[in-house]
């Protein structure tokens, strides 16, 4: 890791290039190969995560992400994003941490929520 490079922009970058169709190139610049995580669904290892986001990515070629915004307190990360699946389909709000060792992820977890359309919070998701 380059001492201009903050784990902030690691986190952003990694998840930009996954959500872009880049997964391979993302695995390879940004995580570490002992990485585990904790997706839901999919078993808890690095291929089963490489080959959901690849499934997804083939299924929503339209994919709009944007990370609204990045914490960073020690090794972790916390980001908060925007993701829209298709230009027609749903919003979601989504949350990642991260915890990296030397410059790589380790660690990964991910909640998102349905962003509905009927809400009758005027602040919004964002």
């Amino acid at each position: 890791m380059s001492e201009t490079a903050t784990l902030k922009s690691l986190a952003d970058c990694f998840l930009k290039l996954a959500a872009s169709g880049k997964v391979d190139e993302a695995y390879s610049k940004y995580v570490d190969k002992d990485f585990t995580h904790h997706n839901q669904y999919y078993r808890g290892t690095r291929e089963a995560l490489i080959s959901g986001m690849k499934e997804s990515s083939k299924k929503s070629t339209d994919k709009y992400f944007e990370v609204k915004t990045s914490l960073q307190e020690g090794d972790k990360v916390v980001t908060y994003s925007y993701m829209k699946t298709k230009p027609d389909e749903m919003e979601i709000a989504v949350f990642h941490m991260f915890k990296f060792k030397n410059g790589k992820i380790i660690e990964m977890w991910d909640v998102g929520q349905i962003i509905s359309k009927e809400s009758p919070n005027q602040n919004g998701m964002f």
